[in-house]
């Protein structure tokens, strides 16, 4: 059976957040918990992720808010072979941290969708843009969203959940490595 890791972001993410309502509504669904949800150590926050991602059964799907995202992609770029995907929403500008020469800028061996707010204060939306060609993610706009949680309305997602499942649905049954230059549909939204 596949896993799910929800990866939350700064302060964790509560019961009305998005990502506490998509493990609510996927099976197989566990959240990455941090020992210390206001510290933003990226290091120990990728080794609790590498160590579910070990635990976990299946393919591996990631779904990733915030500060989560940048531990994401860095335990993406080290440990690939157990990831089939990733949903990036509303990253964190690696350097509000002064993480901009830490977290890598390459494309993921794995299909990727970075999901962004035109009016996000923890990244603007050109930089998103930015690290989503890097990563060799398709970008997503939701426009004037703010930081996609529960203060911007981001409680329960439909959209969300369409989102993921049309990235799952898009990724191939056994994941052969990607480059940079492939691509997948996430159709219509």
């Amino acid at each position: 059976m596949d896993t799910t890791l929800i990866v939350p972001g700064l302060h964790g993410s509560g019961p009305d957040h998005w990502q506490s309502w998509f493990e609510r509504n996927i099976s197989n669904c566990v959240r990455v918990v941090q020992s210390d949800w206001t510290k933003p150590d990226l290091p120990r926050w990728s080794a609790k992720l590498r160590r579910e991602l070990n635990r976990a059964s299946g393919r591996v799907w990631i779904v990733a808010h915030s500060f989560g995202c940048l531990a994401a992609v860095q335990t993406a770029v080290d440990h690939s072979e157990r990831i089939a995907g990733l949903m990036l929403v509303a990253p964190a500008d690696p350097s509000r941290f002064d993480l901009q020469d830490d977290i890598a800028e390459r494309a993921l061996d794995a299909p990727s969708i970075l999901v962004a707010s035109t009016n996000d204060r923890w990244m603007s939306f050109d930089r998103a843009a930015g690290w989503a060609e890097a990563w060799g993610s398709e970008l997503l706009s939701l426009g004037t969203a703010g930081h996609v949680n529960v203060e911007a309305g981001y409680g329960a997602w439909p959209r969300g959940l369409d989102i993921y499942w049309s990235l799952r649905n898009a990724a191939p049954a056994e994941r052969a490595p990607r480059h940079a230059h492939d691509a997948f549909e996430l159709g219509e939204f």
